[in-house]
């Protein structure tokens, strides 16, 4: 903690190290990707003319929380498990673990393009994907991911220093410069770049500023759940605090949506306003991310254990990447011919599957992993 005679705007990153692997975080991030394989589950095999309002709304709807949250998270486990080792001897080789880390998700971002796009797509746009003259829908947040993983390493030494004042403003500043340069930039003419840097209302990419604000927003959460692990009254003001951060954007949400609410509702679950991000996406899909966050910190290890299945996706989402895209698309679309040839309740029902499927999967290759660490 920073000393009693240092007050806290002042003072810089100084949180507790975490004991171990945090069930409250694999629990959260097993929420977002739970979310997104139910998405990507049923829009993989049906366009949205085929889909009951039952299944846009809410079905569809609140899987909107999953973006938003899996980055949040992303921020979170930065905070607890790589910032109180920034600066210590080892921290160089836990930064470059980060950036292998990083060319790893770039890696398989670049495989599952193929995969994506191989049923569709001629051989031309597959490798124009490949080279960034276009992008794939469906795996383009790990290529996010892939590229926050090779500057965000760098970024932790810095952001340990900032004061308190700084860190906690860093989300605003952040997002007030994406805003500034999307409107005064050119990118060079290069409306892939922007894409990456900013998005483009072209491209469906996540980009690195646009986005970059969750991730320093999942910073400042982990480093007030590094302190609520050793007080229980910091961790109840954290939990009331994102209770009342969620509460205030849907609030704000339904106040500004309330005129044409059920025509809003239907727009977003069609993913109007996603990329580029609109206000009243942001403010409907970090609400609910704040408010499943808060679930999962309230229920810590208990409800982490009752959720075991969701928690094992959260503990490897990249596992769960790979092994839900690989189904949808080489296995229902390719294999069985699932595409636009079954009913929602159908395709609701397989990707249910696809869910416990995913859990399984996740589970065996723990085993694997082990059985090989003890041979």
């Amino acid at each position: 903690m920073p000393s009693p005679a240092t007050p806290w705007w002042r003072a810089p990153f100084a949180a507790p190290m975490a004991d171990g692997r945090i069930d409250a975080i694999d629990l959260a991030r097993g929420f977002a990707v739970v979310l997104m394989i139910l998405s990507h589950g049923i829009k993989g095999l049906l366009p949205f003319d085929q889909f009951p309002d039952w299944g846009i709304v809410p079905i569809h709807l609140v899987t909107k929380f999953s973006s938003s949250l899996f980055v949040i998270v992303f921020g979170i486990a930065l905070a607890v498990v790589f910032l109180p080792r920034v600066g210590e001897p080892d921290w160089p080789r836990r930064r470059w673990g980060l950036i292998k880390r990083g060319v790893v998700v770039w890696i398989w971002y670049k495989i599952l393009t193929i995969v994506e796009m191989s049923h569709l797509y001629p051989t031309a746009d597959i490798l124009d994907a490949l080279r960034y003259q276009r992008f794939p829908s469906f795996v383009e947040i790990l290529g996010f991911y892939a590229i926050a993983l090779l500057w965000m390493p760098w970024f932790l030494s810095a952001w340990k220093r900032f004061p308190g004042w700084l860190r906690l403003a860093s989300p605003i500043l952040l997002a007030g410069f994406g805003l500034w340069l999307a409107r005064e930039f050119d990118f060079w003419e290069l409306p892939q770049l922007q894409a990456l840097v900013v998005e483009h209302q072209d491209y469906y990419v996540w980009g690195q500023l646009t986005r970059g604000p969750l991730v320093l927003l999942g910073l400042l959460i982990g480093e007030w759940m590094l302190y609520g692990f050793a007080s229980p009254a910091v961790r109840r003001v954290l939990i009331a605090s994102l209770v009342v951060a969620s509460t205030t954007l849907f609030a704000l949400f339904f106040w500004l949506a309330l005129p044409t609410l059920d025509d809003t509702l239907a727009a977003l679950a069609r993913n109007v306003g996603k990329h580029p991000p609109a206000l009243d996406f942001m403010l409907f899909s970090v609400g609910g991310a704040l408010a499943l966050l808060a679930i999962a910190v309230v229920g810590g290890k208990t409800l982490a254990t009752w959720l075991r299945p969701v928690t094992l996706i959260g503990s490897d989402a990249l596992q769960a990447f790979i092994f839900h895209i690989s189904v949808i698309f080489l296995l229902f679309r390719i294999a069985l011919g699932y595409w636009h040839n079954i009913d929602y309740s159908t395709a609701l029902g397989l990707t249910l599957a696809l869910i416990v499927a995913t859990a399984g999967w996740i589970r065996l290759v723990h085993w694997l992993t082990s059985r090989r660490g003890a041979s």
